[in-house]
């Protein structure tokens, strides 16, 4: 009797799969990205200095951001500040069906991640890590978990 157990082979990720690693996926992505945060921050009603830090960039190519004379490509980390950004926003806009949605992250919180600070202040303190755990938080709430 042959007790063997034949393992199914590891599969290879998809050759199309999205990633930010890659320049050319950076470049072509930025354009979108910068303007969905710009335009969440605005919603937001987060200050220049908060927006900049939020996306990790400087307060002067933020400015540059805003007034659409930037022709520079966001890094890997930026990118996925803005992923996370625009999935906060998203969620936020599917949890709350008024103005909440836009308050809610310059609002101080008392939930678990927050330490009482606004989700602004947290996820600038915490970035991108922090940044993933409001997406969850939102997404947690959103499911009724």
């Amino acid at each position: 009797m042959n007790n063997v157990v034949e393992l199914e082979r590891p599969r290879s990720a998809p050759s199309d799969l999205q990633t930010f690693a890659d320049e050319s996926s950076r470049r072509r992505l930025t354009g979108a990205a910068a303007k969905a945060v710009v335009r969440l921050t605005a919603a937001w009603g987060a200050s220049n200095a908060e927006a900049a830090a939020l996306l990790g960039v400087s307060e002067s190519t933020w400015d540059r951001i805003k007034a659409g004379r930037w022709d520079g490509v966001l890094s890997q980390d930026q990118l996925t500040r803005a992923s996370a950004l625009i999935g906060i926003f998203k969620g936020l806009h599917l949890l709350f069906a008024d103005g909440m949605a836009d308050r809610w992250p310059s609002l101080a919180n008392r939930g678990p991640i927050f330490a009482r600070q606004s989700p602004i202040a947290a996820m600038i303190d915490g970035g991108i890590p922090r940044m993933l755990e409001t997406r969850q938080y939102i997404d947690a709430l959103r499911g009724g978990l």
